[in-house]
């Protein structure tokens, strides 16, 4: 729908999002969201969803993206895209950062999550990550999530 603000569509957004959509109907509407939840699978679809996002969850006239609100948008967008880590990440930010994202923090753990392996043994501690990401990933290894390029096992640890 191309919305400028989250949960608020205009009369324009809403009608010109189900015009590029060819949807007429609720039952067109249904049909089409299957369609949609795959778009996500693609990579650069998702890149151009991703990126909106932040600009679309934030309150007007803010710059950084409320924590909840971040928090709950990576649940939203990881849900489809499925990042192993976006629950520790989450955990990460509640426990130890609790701050507003930032737009370069927003973009740069897409290209964490895109190009990091989740067991981590491909992440350069020398790479330009963002501090918070950095951070993120000291918060993993000091707390036994990772060990040596692996993943703990914690179904044995609970």
């Amino acid at each position: 729908m191309k919305a400028a603000t989250m949960c608020e569509f205009s009369k324009q957004e809403f009608i010109g999002g189900l015009q590029s959509l060819g949807v007429d109907s609720l039952d067109k509407f249904r049909e089409k969201i299957p369609y949609m939840r795959s778009e996500l699978m693609d990579e650069q679809k998702f890149r151009e969803i991703y990126n909106f996002a932040f600009g679309w969850a934030k309150e007007k006239g803010q710059k950084s993206l409320a924590l909840d609100t971040a928090i709950g948008m990576w649940q939203l967008l990881f849900a489809e895209k499925q990042w192993p880590l976006v629950d520790h990440w989450c955990q990460f930010l509640q426990a130890q950062h609790n701050k507003a994202i930032s737009r370069d923090t927003w973009s740069q753990l897409l290209e964490f999550a895109r190009t990091v392996d989740p067991t981590l043994s491909n992440y350069d501690a020398e790479g330009a990550w963002p501090y918070l990401i950095d951070e993120f990933v000291e918060y993993l290894n000091e707390n036994g999530i990772m060990q040596k390029g692996r993943s703990a096992d914690w179904s044995q640890k609970r």
